[in-house]
């Protein structure tokens, strides 16, 4: 799978000697001598990549930049590769999200093989991402009436309870429900619990109300 690869490392010659690797594998190679160059340089990648990352750097160290870039809410996955990995390091950078936590000198076949596992997920969240942003411009083309009516039914109101609620009548609801569903490009109720689910709006496990 071709890719990009951030490769972010305070070692000269290990940025170097891991760039001639990878390219040799036909991947594409940035190369940052700090956590924060990366950082300065960061843009809403669209293709496909992934970080190769050091843990122990000057200034701001790999599991600082990785802290940073959730926040960002980035979703380039991260394999860091180290030469000093202890196990309260490796928990926190796999619990955090890292793909994989590798020990220096890692071998052309551990780090492709990790890269690769990588640039997978990065695809498959980029096309997660793009279907909820695709669910969220629906959404905002709602009038607030319409995105009060919307909440309310996904929440298991019927019309009745709907139109007592917004003080209006079961006529008006339905109209609105209508203009919903049309507008969210959806066929039944169950269509919009689920995007409301996708979207955070409800909890799965909420008790609806008839």
């Amino acid at each position: 799978m071709p890719g990009l690869v951030h490769v972010v490392d305070d070692d000269a010659s290990f940025r170097t000697a891991v760039e001639r690797r990878l390219k040799l594998a036909g991947y594409e190679v940035e190369k940052y001598s700090s956590a924060q160059t990366l950082l300065d340089r960061l843009v809403a990648f669209e293709r496909p990549g992934c970080v190769l990352l050091d843990v122990r750097m000057p200034g701001l160290n790999g599991l600082e930049l990785q802290s940073r870039l959730i926040e960002l809410r980035s979703i380039l996955p991260i394999v860091f590769v180290t030469g000093h990995a202890d196990i309260p390091t490796t928990v926190r950078a796999i619990r955090a999200g890292a793909e994989d936590l590798l020990i220096k000198p890692a071998s052309s076949e551990q780090l492709i093989d990790a890269i690769e596992r990588a640039l997978a997920r990065h695809e498959s969240a980029r096309s997660h991402r793009g279907k909820l942003d695709a669910i969220l411009a629906l959404l905002a083309t709602l009038t607030p009436r319409e995105r009060q009516v919307f909440d309310l039914i996904v929440r298991g109101k019927i019309n009745k309870q709907v139109a007592g609620a917004l003080g209006t009548t079961e006529r008006t609801v339905k109209a609105h429900r209508h203009e919903v569903m049309e507008k969210m490009r959806v066929h039944s109720l169950a269509e919009l619990v689920l995007i409301a689910e996708r979207l955070g709006l409800i909890d799965p496990n909420e008790n609806s109300e008839s």
